[in-house]
């Protein structure tokens, strides 16, 4: 619950963060005569403005306050040229995450009230429901929740609407809230590319590991393959799938299946695109970028040979960026595909499209602009086949 005291009154509802935030101490009733200076202020320090006045005013000082972060005080500008330059990627990398959390943190203290069925009570407030809806679910209490958090299900909507074009595919996908779109084309284009792997002709099967969005379960089915069964263990990742597919008119061809990782049985091609960097998410989109200790990466590789026919082939789509920064060494993921019982028969590189991978001005430049992403083509070792 979170707690405020307005016009000498005390009150409190419900808090509702996708992150799982914990609800702000301090809270101040704030509306329309709040200039940015004295908001951006009060957020830095902890305390949490539960916004009465116009909607778009509310939008307005958010990027007001977005902009007093992005430009930094000549004060802290004099310290950062004297700081010393981290000294390794992997702290650059660390340092940069810390900004970008504390920036989450500050901009998620402009809150906003909701009424039952996500009636946002506010001037010139836009009919957010179905937005709400999608990402939540019916909600007939009030609650508060802040209003970085809302446009962030607005965006997703509007997402979820148009799509996003996948040129590999050839059609668009819709990601839903909380599903990682498929912006970065790359490793789709990656299966796309890659040889089938003869042992198809046999029994047309495929496992595609961490569906999400279903899209390289729909890349494998418009291949070719007769029967991809696509995983995850996240309910909405496959109910967003299960939409992509429905849209593609593929169905029929793919099973879903709610597993952490893989499927009962064997295949002959199994597919797992893993969050590519080995560290803490801290919201729920950078589930599908973020990896603690690699969990997923090395689950999947530990398991593949068990579920993998003995002429196979088993398609990790990986970018080594986790290598650049420090994070993880070329050797030690040779030496978990190789304890697992498994070899490398083939690799296809790809240089990644994305703006960042060209802007000079990007924290993590040097490491995005060496960036790869790799399809590793494995096979059984020959002990294991």
């Amino acid at each position: 619950m979170l707690h405020w005291t307005e016009d000498g009154k005390a009150h409190s509802a419900r808090w509702r963060s996708e992150a799982g935030a914990p609800p702000p101490r301090r809270v101040e009733v704030a509306d329309d005569r709040m200039d940015a200076d004295t908001a951006y202020r009060l957020a830095c320090e902890g305390t949490a403005l539960l916004w009465r006045g116009d909607f778009q005013n509310a939008r307005q000082l958010l990027q007001a306050m977005a902009r007093r972060i992005e430009r930094k005080p000549r004060r802290a500008q004099r310290q950062a040229k004297t700081r010393p330059a981290p000294a390794t990627p992997a702290e650059a990398f660390h340092l940069h995450r810390q900004a970008q959390a504390q920036r989450a943190r500050t901009l998620g203290m402009l809150l906003l009230p909701f009424e039952p069925g996500h009636v946002v009570p506010l001037r010139r407030a836009p009919d957010v429901r179905a937005a709400c809806e999608e990402a939540w679910g019916p909600d007939d209490q009030p609650y508060v929740a802040s209003l970085r958090e809302l446009l962030g299900l607005i965006g997703a909507h509007e997402w979820r609407k148009k799509g996003v074009p996948v040129p590999a595919l050839g059609d668009r996908i819709h990601p839903w809230y909380g599903v990682f779109s498929p912006v970065r084309g790359e490793y789709v284009d990656l299966v796309g590319q890659a040889p089938l792997p003869s042992a198809l002709a046999r029994e047309s099967v495929a496992f595609d590991i961490g569906t999400g969005t279903g899209v390289l379960a729909a890349m494998l089915a418009r291949r070719g393959v007769a029967r991809v069964i696509a995983t995850d263990q996240d309910p909405r990742s496959l109910g967003c799938a299960a939409d992509n597919l429905a849209r593609l008119g593929l169905t029929g061809k793919v099973e879903l299946a709610q597993a952490d990782l893989f499927p009962p049985g064997r295949a002959p091609l199994v597919v797992c695109n893993p969050p590519w960097l080995p560290a803490k998410a801290n919201a729920p989109i950078e589930h599908a970028i973020y990896d603690p200790d690699s969990r997923m990466l090395r689950g999947f590789l530990a398991g593949l040979a068990d579920h993998l026919a003995d002429d196979g082939e088993g398609w990790l789509i990986l970018s080594d960026l986790a290598e650049h920064l420090g994070l993880r060494s070329r050797d030690t993921l040779l030496q978990w595909v190789d304890d697992a019982g498994l070899r490398v028969l083939g690799r296809i590189d790809i240089k990644p499209r994305h703006p960042r991978a060209t802007d000079a001005e990007d924290p993590l430049h040097a490491a995005r602009s060496a960036e790869l992403t790799s399809l590793w083509r494995l096979g059984k070792q020959a002990d294991n086949a």
